[in-house]
This record gives C-alpha cells, structure tokens and sequence, in this order.
C-alpha cells in the first residue's frame, strides 16, 4: 500500500503551507454566466476560469476553463501568476465539485502569491458552490458545460 493511501496518512494538501488567507473573495456563477456571455461578444478575456478537479472532472467543465488538478497547483504558482500576468489576466477563478476544498485553498494559494509579488491588480476568485452550483442552477447554466454527463455528475 502508498503512503498516500495508508489509512492515517495526511492529505495531499498537508504537504504545503495552509493560506494565509483561509477565506478568499468568492465569486457567484451569476457574475460568472454574465462575464462568459459578454466576453463571448468581444472574444477579449480578462479572466481565466480553473478547474481543479482530477479524477473526478469528469461530467464535464465549465465553458473554456483550463484544468489543472489541485494536486498539482502549489509548486506551479509563480510559472502560473507569469503566464496570466503576461496575458493581460486580471481575475483567477477557481473552482472545484464544491469549491469548499480545493476551489478555496487554491484561490488562497494564488492569492498569498499574488500579494507576495506586490500585485494589486490581479484578483484570485473562488466561484461559489462550485461545478455542483453551477449544474444545478438549470438549463441556462448546463448548456455552458462542454462535455456535460448529467450521470458522471450524480444528476439523473
């Protein structure tokens, strides 16, 4: 048996530091549904949307989010912060099934990194409820879901 299956063993985050902040701002998937819609007009985006799932983003993610499995999101924050500086990036939303766990660590994450750098302008966003939310808010919401499985996600 891994260690990282043991009974006793510590979760894969315990290996880093905890954020500083333990309670980042959050963002509603109302806010979230608007910016797609308007930034689907102009095609110019000034937020990148994360999902942090692993094994379990299947079911599907939301419209053009990237994913990045959280497992592997510490060690990757300044090659992160570079690339969406150097893209104009201006809020980072995070999300995972809930965004209670992963959505609101890494969002903490990339927050302590953004204000280590001295960035006031770059915001890290957990959006609220997460995936879950998002699904279960309706149609609206499910048909910006690219690869949607209602099963994969424990909706019938």
């Amino acid at each position: 048996m891994a260690s990282s299956d043991a009974p006793n063993s510590l979760p894969w985050y315990a290996a880093y530091p905890a954020p500083s902040n333990q309670s980042p701002m959050s963002i509603t998937r109302e806010q979230v549904l608007d910016m797609l819609k308007e930034k689907n007009v102009t095609m110019q985006r000034d937020f990148v949307l994360v999902d942090l799932r692993r094994a379990d983003h299947e079911g599907g993610t939301i419209h053009s989010s990237i994913n990045l499995p959280a497992q592997s999101l510490y060690p990757s924050l300044p090659t992160l912060y570079a690339l969406f500086k150097a893209s104009s990036v201006s809020r980072v939303i995070w999300y995972c099934s809930s965004s209670r766990g992963r959505g609101t660590r890494a969002a903490g994450w990339f927050d302590d990194y953004v204000k280590s750098e001295g960035d006031t302008s770059m915001k890290s966003l957990v959006l609220s409820e997460g995936l879950k939310g998002w699904v279960n808010a309706g149609p609206e919401y499910v048909a910006l879901v690219d690869e949607y499985d209602s099963k994969a996600l424990g909706k019938e």
